[in-house]
């Protein structure tokens, strides 16, 4: 591999809709807030999400590199090659990497507040990389302590769709408490997200528990997580249903729509979810696949939907 291989195979490109997924629903609850879209802050959004999303790769893999090098002794022919412990990168390449990342996202948060008229840009974007930090990165490390799955929820779910709902529609008030209209739409997506946090611990459940993580699946076991799994997407459904009769910006239509998507969604997942027990990856990948998609497009035509009605019933 050439060095532009190796640092793409270490950014995982294919893995990044985790991220642009909830910046763009973040965008459309922003665009919904103004009832139009601004080009040039998607545009920093885009840019934003790609300094972020490879601050998290890089640092999540320095940070749980012997974690990564015990799975690969353990199932040598299992997965996708580990980039510190397959040698494709150093360890302190990807350190710096990742530090460098973190820079140019904040670089960007700070450096186009007054451009763009948003004063606490720079502020949103160092909690989100606060947040991503304490998952792998000491002195926290919660994702070591049991707390990683939530935090996951919080700073995808959540978190990451306020801060690009900021970006795309200003601060609506002179708060620093501030929150699009229709933002009660991000709890369903948060158990989506939720629900997406649990899965990928499934793969790594036994070195997970060698290596002494208190995920989900450690604690509980691959069966009692792929029941909850499945809770967290009826749930979702549920609530975004509700969501649509009880919260005064979120139109019924809409939450009623984002509860077929996730019903209609849930149905490849439950088919491939009986066969991903511990340690078939293959059953394990599909099943994953199956629930990203479900999460992925369920929000991007909510997200859609929310936009519309807003442009053309509202």
């Amino acid at each position: 591999m050439n060095i532009v291989a190796r640092w793409r195979h270490a950014l995982k490109i294919p893995s990044w809709p985790k991220l642009f997924v909830p910046m763009a629903f973040g965008h459309a609850i922003g665009a919904t807030h103004l009832g139009r879209v601004d080009l040039v802050d998607v545009a920093v959004g885009v840019a934003l999400t790609t300094a972020i999303v490879a601050y998290i790769v890089l640092l999540n893999d320095y940070f749980d590199r012997d974690i990564d090098g015990l799975k690969r002794r353990l199932f040598p022919n299992a997965g996708a090659k580990k980039t510190i412990p397959d040698r494709i990168l150093s360890a302190t390449s990807v350190l710096l990497g990742g530090i460098v990342a973190g820079g140019l996202a904040l670089g960007l948060g700070f450096g186009l507040e007054d451009w763009l008229g948003r004063p606490f840009l720079g502020e949103f974007t160092l909690v989100a990389l606060v947040i991503f930090a304490a998952y792998s990165a000491p002195p926290l490390k919660l994702n070591y302590r049991g707390g990683g799955e939530l935090l996951e929820m919080l700073g995808v779910g959540f978190w990451l769709p306020v801060l690009h709902a900021y970006l795309q529609a200003g601060m609506g008030v002179e708060s620093v408490l501030w929150l699009p209209r229709a933002w009660p739409i991000l709890i369903g997506f948060s158990m989506l997200a939720l629900s997406s946090a649990l899965a990928s611990g499934l793969a790594d459940e036994r070195s997970d528990r060698r290596g002494g993580k208190r995920t989900f699946v450690v604690r509980y076991g691959n069966g009692a997580t792929r029941v909850a799994i499945d809770f967290l997407l009826i749930g979702a459904a549920i609530t975004w249903g509700v969501t649509g009769f009880v919260a005064e910006h979120v139109p019924a239509l809409v939450g009623i729509f984002g509860a077929v998507c996730v019903l209609w969604y849930r149905r490849p997942v439950r088919a491939l979810e009986r066969d991903a027990i511990t340690n078939a990856f293959d059953a394990q990948r599909a099943y994953k696949g199956a629930l990203h998609k479900l999460i992925w497009d369920s929000a991007q035509w909510v997200g859609g939907a929310l936009f519309l009605h807003r442009v053309f019933l509202a």
